[in-house]
């Protein structure tokens, strides 16, 4: 991390085998200011910590000798078939990390036929970044992989149905709901040339302190965070496929889904909002258990490998979101970089349910799993 930082990389080193490797090299590629704003978490990390322990806790038993012809990672969501259960989560600014931002990232998705999510507070506009994976798709000549718009609520219902209506016209194929981020503390400047490219021309909300001595209730901020009348108002704006992020209770996910979610993120938002939220791998079977495979459940928080990834379909995900080692991977080397992030990702992936004897995603059951402590 310096005020320096060094360019990205042109071609792929071979030390880098991991996602591991990437966020080891990350720092040298950005400022010390980008690295923490990627980095931070809220409180004393007890998240960060709680998504790693998860992890580790848990070990696998292996069927030996499983049939594994015609095996494979893919897997439909919403009518429209993903490479493999992975997908790049919604990520702000990302020319914090390279200059080509999100431009980048989506085009290494469509390489690799990965979804991706694009976020409310992306640095290059949800059209350009539409557009971007179009070019590129019959650059290739190949499909244009699946692409979400992650919606932030803003104050004015007309400007939230404004992104909806831009989301729809640019052929985004479903809207996430991001319920958790409203209210997080943050002290980063962004440089010049980056900044909330899907915003402009719209009002924020005041996110300081008012006259009369108030902090945060009673301000525009918090009375404007999501409620549950929000997910109702939505419903009936988009005929698109709405997922709530943020959900971590059984009961708050039931209530979504009879709102009309047609599916669910677990997430504790990496540890970036609240200190102290379990690990998603510690609550999802809970919320798969509440909403009885209503709609698909998917995982966001703390996943680094394809082990991990594996651990979470058993426990009832349908696939995960890949969120920090994204920018790391952008930083490192761009485009480039987050291809082959989401390469090494899918190769571990493969290896680790061939070794489960487990052929396809469904056959990833929790009975594959055990405790190792």
């Amino acid at each position: 991390m310096s005020d320096t930082p060094l360019p990205a990389l042109t071609q792929i080193p071979p030390d880098l085998r991991s996602l591991a490797d990437y966020e080891r090299r990350a720092p040298a590629h950005l400022t010390a200011e980008a690295w923490h704003h990627i980095e931070e978490g809220s409180g004393t990390g007890q998240t960060l910590r709680a998504n790693r322990e998860a992890f580790a806790r848990r070990g696998f038993h292996p069927r030996a000798m499983a049939d594994l012809c015609g095996g494979s990672t893919a897997t439909d969501l919403f009518g429209r078939i993903h490479a493999a259960p992975l997908m790049l989560a919604p990520i702000a600014y990302q020319r914090l990390a390279h200059p080509d931002g999100e431009l980048a990232s989506v085009r290494a998705a469509t390489a690799l036929d990965t979804g991706t999510i694009v976020s409310t507070l992306s640095s290059v506009t949800l059209e350009d970044i539409a557009e971007a994976a179009r070019a590129f798709a019959r650059e290739l000549g190949k499909p244009t992989a699946p692409l979400w718009f992650q919606l932030y609520l803003q104050p004015d219902r007309e400007h939230s149905l404004a992104l909806v209506r831009r989301a729809e016209a640019a052929g985004y194929e479903a809207i996430v709901l991001t319920i958790d981020a409203a209210i997080k503390l943050s002290g980063m400047t962004l440089p010049p040339g980056v900044g909330a490219a899907n915003l402009a021309g719209m009002p924020l909300p005041r996110q300081t302190a008012t006259p009369g001595g108030r902090i945060l209730f009673g301000t525009p901020l918090a009375d404007t965070a999501p409620r549950w009348e929000d997910l109702a108002w939505l419903r009936e704006a988009t005929v698109l496929p709405i997922l709530v992020k943020g959900m971590v209770l059984g009961e708050d996910a039931v209530r979504a889904v009879d709102l009309g979610a047609d599916a669910l993120i677990v997430s504790n938002h990496g540890g970036r909002v609240l200190d102290g939220l379990p690990s998603v791998l510690d609550v999802i079977e809970e919320v798969a258990e509440a909403t009885g495979g209503k709609v698909p459940l998917l995982a966001d928080g703390g996943f680094r490998s394809g082990t991990d990834v594996v651990k979470a379909l058993a426990l009832g995900a349908s696939s995960v979101l890949i969120g920090r080692p994204q920018m790391h991977a952008l930083a490192v080397a761009g485009m480039p970089g987050v291809a082959h992030a989401i390469h090494l990702l899918r190769t571990e992936l493969e290896a680790a349910m061939a070794q489960l004897g487990c052929p396809t995603p469904a056959d990833i059951i929790r009975a594959r799993l055990t405790h190792l402590y």
